[in-house]
């Protein structure tokens, strides 16, 4: 590490001596700004994500015929789609689930009643003595 560290600085002093200058890179994240004002204006936090300029044409023909889809325009709207039918399908297993947890409510329930139901009864004098009653 320490060789590779010594290298990088002989590199970087002829570099330098051939009048290159290195540029500054920051490297502070976007993520410091101060976001939220666009959370409070209920904006996205990136802006560029969607609206008219990244989902409208970028042109249209004065003839009214319909304008293709630019590149990253179709990929948007196949992944759009790719995610509706992720949501619907994961909807529908949910739906699934919760009726399925009814049933095996139910069914439980339907057994436990069929257990009491077929519990030994009682007999002889108890019998007439709970029938007069």
């Amino acid at each position: 590490m320490i060789q590779r560290a010594c290298h990088s600085a002989q590199l970087l002093a002829t570099k330098c001596s051939q009048r290159w200058i290195p540029r500054y890179i920051h490297t502070t994240p976007l993520v410091n700004l101060d976001q939220r004002w666009r959370e409070k204006q209920g904006l996205p936090m990136n802006p560029n994500a969607s609206g008219v300029l990244t989902d409208a044409a970028d042109y249209t023909y004065l003839d009214g015929r319909p304008t293709p889809y630019g590149t990253r325009q179709q990929n948007r709207i196949l992944k759009q789609k790719e995610v509706a039918e992720t949501i619907i399908c994961l909807s529908k297993e949910i739906d699934f689930a919760v009726e399925r947890h009814e049933q095996l409510k139910m069914d439980e329930e339907d057994r436990k009643r069929k257990i009491l139901a077929n519990k030994l009864k009682p007999k002889g004098v108890l019998l007439l003595r709970k029938g007069s009653k």
